[in-house]
């Protein structure tokens, strides 16, 4: 129905803003459960805005009664000021344990590739314990498990193409090698939005039509932003130290040894056939006037 409710965890962030997009389009009525209610909506008026409280688990239930669906994109890319993965996976818990209590029929939840229990990655490892709870809480339910995401307001293509504007120099940790699939945040919305609509349980990786090697994909944003940096390959552990000293400028985390280690595994790519038709290269080609003209900072955006 046009006018369900769905519910859709951080719809001012990144992923959940494309989800909400893509909801309002098709007429439903959306609720967000943030950790900023306060904060100015891009949707105007048109989506409710209640706290996310982990610690209320009543009110945390009742913010999702009547809901048909919630789409979930709650985590985190790196501890920060007490909130640890452990912690991270304790709120994911606590969130599915109130949408059963809610009633709450349908749940989407935004993953990661290759999410798995046994990952050494604690990112990875706290997302694969996060899909066990959600596939035996008795909700029906799709896991959707993106790539590397890229499109307007994106993170790590935007400093990508913003250090090979700005620096002499771009570091690639280890050989370059190692592959990515990038898919486009709307395309993950869509695919998100779609398999609400489906009735079993399911898992999609959502993948873009093109593998690149971190080579390539460094090489093909320099050429597209015109950057004069010298591309250089140096060890992990001299990649990171560089990142920080980055990081010491911008005021943020820009780069965890743990998204080097994800990188260098291959564990932004997926075995699975292409669910997404966007190209990264003809995206970079029609906003190579905007894009990396300004650095994308993670910690700003938890602070606002």
């Amino acid at each position: 129905m046009a006018d369900e409710l769905n519910v859709v965890t951080g719809a001012f962030g990144f992923t959940g803003r494309y989800i909400t997009s893509h909801l309002l389009e098709q007429g439903k009525k959306v609720r967000t459960l943030t950790n900023h209610p306060g904060n100015p909506s891009p949707f105007a008026d048109k989506v409710e805005a209640i706290p996310l409280n982990f610690d209320d688990a009543d009110a945390l239930a009742k913010s999702l009664e009547g809901a048909a669906v919630l789409f979930n994109t709650y985590w985190i890319r790196f501890p920060w000021h007490g909130i640890t993965f452990e912690r991270a996976v304790a709120n994911s818990r606590t969130l599915i344990e109130a949408a059963k209590r809610a009633g709450v029929p349908r749940l989407v939840h935004i993953s990661i590739t290759n999410a798995s229990e046994d990952s050494p990655l604690r990112y990875f490892l706290g997302k694969g314990i996060v899909e066990r709870a959600i596939s035996s809480s008795g909700i029906s339910h799709a896991i959707v498990r993106p790539a590397l995401i890229f499109g307007s307001g994106d993170i790590l293509i935007n400093n990508i193409a913003w250090l090979l504007r700005k620096f002499p120099f771009f570091a690639i940790p280890g050989a370059g090698d190692y592959r990515l699939q990038p898919v486009f945040a709307e395309d993950l919305a869509r695919i998100a939005v779609d398999a609400a609509a489906q009735s079993g349980d399911l898992a999609i990786d959502a993948v873009g039509p093109e593998v690149f090697r971190f080579n390539e994909l460094v090489d093909l944003i320099a050429r597209i932003v015109d950057s004069r940096a010298r591309i250089v390959h140096v060890s992990p552990q001299l990649a990171l130290f560089l990142a920080s000293l980055v990081g010491r400028i911008t005021h943020d985390m820009t780069l965890t040894r743990d998204e080097i280690r994800g990188l260098m595994a291959d564990l932004l790519v997926s075995d699975s056939q292409p669910t997404a038709p966007t190209r990264l290269s003809e995206w970079l080609q029609a906003n190579r006037a905007s894009v990396g003209t300004s650095y994308a900072s993670e910690l700003a955006r938890r602070s606002r």
